[in-house]
């Protein structure tokens, strides 16, 4: 296949694909097609697209009959390394096309560079506040850290919060069950103009973590010590954290968040303290450890207004989807809890872990604190 295959006239576009790409980086690097038709190399310049315009690419692509009935693509900018991801530096599944279609129209948001989605310059600083932090309601410490703006000491700003569950999950590289690569998102999201936040992540307590994360309530696994944990969070740590950075201390301006029993707690002290945070980022969250865990905002003296993204994916269990549609449906029926606003985030493929947590980390992040127009149900 040569060039002359792209610029194909009239009387060969029956027999031809014609693959139309436009994309969001004007970089001068060259855009190839790469599928199942020419056993998947990254920078085959058989495969070279034709660049029409800014951030404007076609190919055309002639259709033979020994080829598939579908096929399946990608596009690299010369090598695996190179990669198209989408716009907040996710790997993407293969783009297939119907040979007989004709045309396809595609959009590349955001491509890797040398194996990376993210701009280094963008990463957060990273400020280890303390080894030992008190939490004098458990009478225990542990580390907790902060992950600010880029450029956060070149500036007099003052930003969110994000409290997270599971710190030793968020950014470390070494990990043992991965990690949700946090710094390398809010770079992502610096990029975008959704970089003013500060992230603060709280190590879990090893042994004793379902414990802290199990609400002090009649539970599957019995009573817990999730207040103790709770008001750490809102008598402690926020304090502290509004008192050594410059942060907007009001609710409207906080969040909390995390994945499975950090999930669980999540909800639990957000309904706890909706006076402290406004913005709920519930991953995965253990419903099963109690189910009536919404029946605590009911203690609530006043109806503050309350964000809650929750996703799950169907590859979890088969319970964790119709759990969080009930919990929605039950509390959306109560005429005291109409002040909680939710986006539930589906993937039918989504498993329990913390790479996909990191994958959709970025999304709720700009729900929660920069889109003010979002859906609020979106199935992937």
């Amino acid at each position: 296949m040569t060039q002359d295959t792209v610029q194909s006239s009239e009387k060969t576009v029956a027999r031809t694909l014609l693959l139309e790409l436009r994309t969001d980086d004007n970089s001068p690097a060259p855009v190839y097609l790469v599928g199942n038709f020419n056993n998947w190399n990254p920078n085959d310049s058989r495969f070279m697209m034709n660049q029409i315009g800014s951030g404007i690419y076609t190919i055309g692509l002639p259709v033979s009959e020994n080829m598939s009935e579908f096929i399946e693509y990608k596009y690299t900018r010369g090598g695996w390394q190179h990669v198209e991801v989408d716009r907040f530096g996710n790997a993407v599944g293969n783009r297939s096309a119907h040979v007989q279609q004709g045309k396809m129209s595609d959009w590349v948001p955001r491509w890797k560079k040398y194996g990376m989605a993210h701009n280094p310059k963008y990463l957060p600083v990273i400020s280890v506040i303390s080894e030992q932090f008190e939490v004098p309601q458990l009478i225990k410490t542990r580390r907790i850290a902060a992950l600010l703006p880029h450029d956060y000491y070149q500036s007099e700003r003052r930003y969110p919060v994000l409290y997270l569950q599971d710190g030793q999950n968020l950014y470390d590289d070494y990990a043992p069950f991965g990690n949700w690569a946090v710094d390398k998102k809010m770079a992502i999201l610096a990029e975008q103009d959704m970089g003013d936040l500060i992230v603060v992540a709280i190590d879990h307590a090893e042994e004793q973590r379902i414990a802290e994360f199990t609400p002090s309530m009649k539970t599957k696994l019995g009573r817990g010590e999730g207040k103790k944990y709770a008001r750490f969070l809102a008598d402690t740590l926020k304090p502290y954290i509004d008192k050594h950075f410059r942060t907007l201390p009001e609710r409207e301006h906080t969040g909390i968040g995390g994945s499975s029993m950090g999930g669980l707690i999540t909800i639990y002290a957000g309904l706890m303290y909706p006076e402290v945070f406004s913005k709920l980022m519930v991953f995965s969250p253990s419903l099963w450890v109690s189910p009536n865990i919404h029946q605590q905002v009911m203690a609530a003296d006043e109806p503050f207004p309350i964000k809650m993204y929750l996703y799950g994916g169907e590859a979890e269990s088969k319970y964790m989807i119709p759990s969080l549609k009930g919990f929605m449906t039950t509390i959306q029926q109560e005429d005291a809890m109409t002040n909680i606003e939710f986006h539930l985030s589906v993937d039918p493929h989504g498993k329990h872990h913390e790479a996909r947590w990191g994958e959709e980390f970025p999304k709720a992040v700009e729900w929660l604190f920069f889109n003010q127009t979002a859906q609020k149900t979106h199935t992937r």
